[in-house]
């Protein structure tokens, strides 16, 4: 099939669920009021029993924290992915798609898109919560777009594995129970919310190899965000996290795509 015809499917089908959003706005307005919950909370209630390098100052933890909670939003909001295609498979929305003449492929290309234009809207309100909570970008324009994107690159890759075990698991409820229990500790084993060094050895070590620590320091670097008096990351992941953060998005997208067409080539309504 054409290029430019698989193109069109896909744009057909990422409209298709940017209308529902248009037409059910209760899906954005609850992505984005967790992650502005997250920022308040810790920003205000947390916030002041967690010591990052900065002094008293409470802005130092708010900017510290901004990073880490862009990664575990986006890294959340690539789950409405699977948990679209699960409740597709089960109202037999994707039974539907499969008998008519458009490209197989488009369907998932097509979801997947959609959600990244979703994390771009729950980013912007994040980003505007964290500047009225104290949070600044310390670099230039240029650096400061490139560490969205980085969490955009990264929460896409993830969304493949999302599509794939959305179309892999018997319910949107399954599928939410199963996410929730690998999602959560990863986001939270990492320099998300607290600095390494608090954590005991094991931990740290899983810490500066988790690839959810390496997008939150690249884009701590990015928006000029690292507390001084940090000491350089020791771990070769955290040096290079950007570079680390690209080849993990890289090794995802490889192997999930083709898992997740195959998947969808198999299956049926439940």
């Amino acid at each position: 099939m054409a290029v430019p015809h698989v193109i069109g499917d896909a744009y057909v089908v990422a409209k298709r669920n940017l209308i529902k959003i248009k037409r059910v706005p209760d899906l954005l307005v609850f992505t984005t009021l967790s992650p502005i919950m997250f920022v308040l909370l810790f920003a205000y209630v947390f916030g002041g029993a967690i010591d990052v390098p900065g002094g008293t100052d409470p802005k130092a933890y708010r900017e510290f924290l901004m990073a880490g909670i862009f990664a575990q939003t986006v890294i959340f909001g690539a789950t409405i992915t699977g948990a679209g295609l699960a409740e597709d498979i089960k109202k037999g929305i994707i039974d539907r798609f499969r008998s008519l003449p458009m490209a197989p492929s488009a369907v998932l290309t097509g979801r997947t898109m959609s959600d990244v234009v979703n994390n771009v809207l729950v980013l912007i309100v994040m980003a505007l919560t964290g500047l009225l909570v104290g949070w600044a970008i310390h670099s230039s324009f240029g650096e400061a777009a490139a560490g969205f994107l980085l969490l955009l690159v990264f929460a896409y890759a993830i969304s493949w594995v999302m599509a794939w075990l959305g179309m892999l698991v018997p319910s949107v409820e399954v599928f939410n129970n199963a996410t929730f229990i690998v999602i959560f500790p990863i986001t939270f084993v990492a320099n998300t919310f607290v600095p390494l060094d608090t954590l005991p050895g094991p931990l740290q070590t899983f810490a500066e190899w988790n690839p959810v620590s390496a997008v939150t320091q690249a884009s701590r670097e990015l928006f000029g965000n690292i507390p001084a008096g940090v000491p350089e990351p020791t771990s070769w992941p955290l040096q290079h996290a950007g570079l680390y953060t690209l080849l993990w998005s890289a090794v995802l997208v490889i192997v999930f795509i083709p898992l997740a067409n195959a998947q969808y080539r198999r299956s049926t309504s439940r």
